[in-house]
């Protein structure tokens, strides 16, 4: 996990000098109207606070409690714990980021998918409601955290996207990347069902954003190489269509990709 985290500053470092000649052309993607997304102040923030309500990915509307309802808990590893409290910051990093991009750039991209992860971050918070695990982002403030690891992680990756339209997009593609590759991780070090049915479904919604990221950064003249996962697993799931549906084994939630930047 630190390993990944001290990849992902060193690669935002490195594609600088790669995107800094396509910046210009990337410019020409960025709407040219400001979508009323209903964000508000907090952008994506979550405005319904009701724990029965939570769901996996936006566009499907699985409830995240009932989905694993009736699965038996078992005693949490260290090591499963952990995972949780990572996954949860993890979920909302990216949701932050994200909201950040699109007060930026106004690309409607970036606050659709912010919406996704708020979803997939509340996931996370019924499992540790469930297991009674302390909530590491009770502070739900953007762009504040406990990990202070996450903490300058969010700094980094809000200065880097603020550059140009495409290292915002190429940031986008890199979270997913190292999010895929985290919950493939922590969906190997766990046997309770529960944990794994919501980490597989939050890892359907990561290659749905994948994807999404991928296209635009394409449209914007430029390219992306994964950074965690493998080539094959990479090029597999961008030649691969949008993912619907609860996976109870195997995938994840998708959706919740509208909007006039999304994937026609």
């Amino acid at each position: 996990m630190h390993k990944n985290k001290k990849m992902l500053s060193a690669i935002l470092l490195s594609t600088v000098v790669v995107l800094s000649g396509c910046a210009t052309g990337s410019q020409s993607v960025k709407s040219s109207q400001n979508n009323s997304t209903g964000q508000g102040k907090n952008g994506a923030q979550s405005q319904n606070k009701n724990q029965s309500d939570y769901v996996v990915d936006e566009g499907d509307y699985v409830n995240a409690r009932n989905l694993i309802a009736n699965i038996e808990r078992r005693d949490l590893s260290e090591v499963e714990k952990e995972g949780l409290i990572q996954m949860r910051q993890e979920e909302k990093l990216a949701r932050d980021v994200y909201n950040f991009l699109y007060k930026r750039w106004e690309q409607n991209i970036f606050a659709n998918i912010a919406k996704s992860e708020q979803t997939h971050t509340d996931s996370i918070k019924v499992l540790l409601d469930n297991y009674g695990i302390a909530d590491p982002s009770s502070d739900d403030t953007l762009g504040v955290f406990t990990s202070a690891e996450i903490q300058n992680l969010y700094k980094e990756l809000v200065t880097k996207g603020s550059n140009s339209l495409l290292d915002a997009l190429t940031i986008g593609a890199t979270v997913e990347d190292l999010d895929i590759k985290d919950l493939e991780d922590f969906i190997a070090a766990t046997d309770n069902e529960d944990i794994k049915i919501v980490y597989q479904n939050l890892m359907k919604g990561s290659r749905n954003h994948l994807r999404a990221f991928v296209r635009q950064i394409e449209r914007a003249g430029g390219s992306y190489s994964p950074q965690y996962i493998s080539q094959e697993e990479y090029q597999s799931i961008i030649d691969s269509e949008q993912e619907k549906g609860n996976a109870n084994s195997g995938g994840s939630m998708g959706g919740g990709m509208g909007g006039k930047n999304s994937r026609k």
